[in-house]
This record gives structure tokens, sequence and C-alpha cells, in this order.
């Protein structure tokens, strides 16, 4: 089975679940209705870059029909140049993420994350780097939409963590920090 069919399927899939969500009898039973709303939440990304995709092939295919009709003045065969090669890289583009958003999920991603930093051999100078580490994961968690909560910390005299445990909690939390 190619990529592009199971895009198809995935495409037919998102649209299946988009009516069943106007169904009366799901909406009426909430453990359903929550199945398909996260469902639907999942498949979104990979149906809205699909679609970049055949549009980006329309246009394609349109700059190619128009220059092999020819007849066309310099500077309309310009802009069918131009819009061929900028369509190509927009197909380019689309393929290569749509490989990354086929990948197949880890079942945890969408669970929260428990992150523990402590110091190391340094004293000080350890406990403040670790504090700064606290600092850089508390902001970049907040910028990507998630809650912070301090579980435990042992704070030193000048304001480094010798240790301190906190939690990342949100929607894709767990698939942002695993590695780290």
């Amino acid at each position: 089975m190619s990529m592009f069919d199971k895009l198809n399927q995935v495409e037919k899939r998102f649209e299946e679940i988009s009516q069943r969500l106007y169904d009366p009898s799901v909406v009426s039973d909430v453990e359903r209705y929550k199945e398909l709303m996260k469902e639907s939440k999942l498949l979104t990304p990979v149906v809205q870059k699909y679609k970049q995709y055949k549009k980006a092939k329309d246009d394609h295919d349109q700059a190619r029909s128009m220059l092999d009709v020819g007849g066309l003045d310099r500077e309309m065969r310009e802009l069918a140049e131009a819009e061929l090669a900028d369509s190509r890289d927009a197909m380019e583009d689309c393929t290569e993420q749509l490989k990354l958003l086929l990948l197949p999920r880890d079942p945890n991603d969408d669970r929260n994350v428990i992150i523990e930093i402590r110091g190391g051999a340094g004293g000080e100078e350890s406990a403040l780097f670790a504090s700064s580490l606290y600092r850089m994961y508390c902001m970049y968690a907040e910028s990507m939409g998630y809650k912070t909560e301090v579980l435990n910390s042992n704070q030193t005299e000048l304001g480094g963590y010798k240790e301190i445990s906190f939690m990342v909690a949100g929607d894709g939390a767990y698939s942002r920090f695993k590695f780290e």
C-alpha cells in the first residue's frame, strides 16, 4: 500500500468521523463521542497537510498544462514556470511532513510527564545550573500551552536547586518531553 493510498483512507475515515459526530445517537453516548473526538483530533493534522499537498499538486498540474499547451507570451510563461517550481517545492515539503505524520504514535504521547532535575557534583554552581534548567523547561512548557506544577524541591541559599521534581500537564506533554 502506497503512502497516498493510506492518506486517502485517513481522509475517508476523517470524513466518516466528522459525519458521525453530528449523529444524535453518538452525541448522546458520551464515551463514544469522546473516542471519536480524540480520533478526529489525531487525524486532523494529517488531513490538513494532505489537503495542502493536493492543492499544490493541482497547481502543479495546471501550470504544467499551461506550459504544454503553449502559445503563452513571455510574461505568462514566466508566471507558469514560477508556479510550477513553487508547487513542486510545496509538494516535496508536504510529502516529507506527511511521512512524519504517518509514523505510528506512542500510546503514551498524550500523557503528562514528571521531570526531575538534580544538581550534580559542583555544589552551588550545579544547583544554580539546575535552577536555570528548571526555568528553561517551565518557559518552554508554557510557550507550548502546558501547565507546570512543582511536586518536590530542595532549594539552596542562593536560589539554586539541589533537586526539583515537577509535572508538565497537557495534551502531548509526554511526546514533547520524553527524550529529556
